[in-house]
């Protein structure tokens, strides 16, 4: 009898115990709980933490409210009618607000019911506005208004954070010929850089000629005006020795005067 009545006793805590943890939930930092009771769904959703419920007949979905991140491929056309392949990081989360509509509304992961094919809508129609060079030269462009495509698409049920194009892969023969128009282009900039410097330079050369000429007209005229500036420069760079006149213009001695330093050679000696 008294083994009967620790039997009924264990019992008792058991299902105790068992009432109480269905009685209680946990709601983990970054995620918000919905709240279902007998397949009827709570307006209000649960925050985080510790909380009470109906036991047995009320379970918490954890819904995440933090940025998630995935992976989203897309098989896109040009204006040009090329074959574009991008590879796409999708930065996502879904607001307080929208946790319980989302899961009363849509089934199944949200990224792939809601996010992903808006997306590659938004993509494809934004690169099939540009030809397969511009996509590949213009990503952060097409990046941007995929994105603000997408969110118009998507609206205020889901946040889309940000959309990076980690890689985008044209056919091999698109890309040969891409890479052999950019080196055209690289060479005709050399070119017309080589052309343009040359010019330049011999702009210069006419400008620098144009001044020595400017200057030598401007000594010649001075010393038309003031004969005295040669006898004056030959002072200025005379060394201190004692000079030797040399007179010109034969007899009548109106001739011009030559100063020479003494250590130089008596022309008169030389011609002797």
């Amino acid at each position: 009898m008294q083994n009967g009545k620790l039997i009924g006793f264990a019992i008792i805590i058991v299902v105790f115990v068992i009432a109480a943890s269905q009685a209680t939930y946990v709601v983990e930092p970054g995620f918000r709980g919905v709240e279902v009771t007998l397949g009827k769904v709570s307006d209000q959703f649960k925050p985080e933490g510790f909380g009470t419920k109906s036991p047995f007949v009320s379970h918490i979905v954890s819904i995440p409210v933090r940025q998630l991140a995935r992976v989203l491929p897309s098989e896109c056309y040009s204006s040009d009618l090329q074959q574009v392949n991008v590879a796409l990081r999708i930065l996502y989360r879904i607001p307080e607000a929208s946790v319980v509509k989302i899961y009363k509304e849509f089934s199944g992961d949200p990224f792939e019911s809601l996010i992903a094919p808006r997306i590659q809508e938004a993509l494809k129609e934004v690169t099939a506005m540009q030809s397969a060079e511009q996509i590949v030269k213009k990503r952060e462009e097409i990046k941007a208004k995929a994105l603000i495509a997408a969110r118009e698409k998507i609206g205020s049920i889901l946040i889309v954070e940000d959309i990076v194009l980690e890689n985008i892969t044209l056919s091999k023969e698109l890309e040969a010929a891409i890479e052999s128009k950019m080196v055209q282009e690289q060479e005709a900039a050399k070119a017309r850089f080589t052309q343009q410097k040359a010019q330049i330079e011999a702009d210069t050369a006419i400008i620098r000629a144009k001044g020595e000429a400017e200057a030598i007209r401007v000594r010649a005229e001075a010393i038309r005006d003031n004969p005295g500036l040669i006898q004056l420069q030959i002072v200025e760079k005379w060394d201190g020795k004692a000079p030797l006149v040399i007179g010109g213009g034969g007899e009548s001695g109106n001739g011009a005067n030559i100063l020479l330093p003494l250590g130089l050679p008596n022309p008169s000696a030389t011609r002797k």
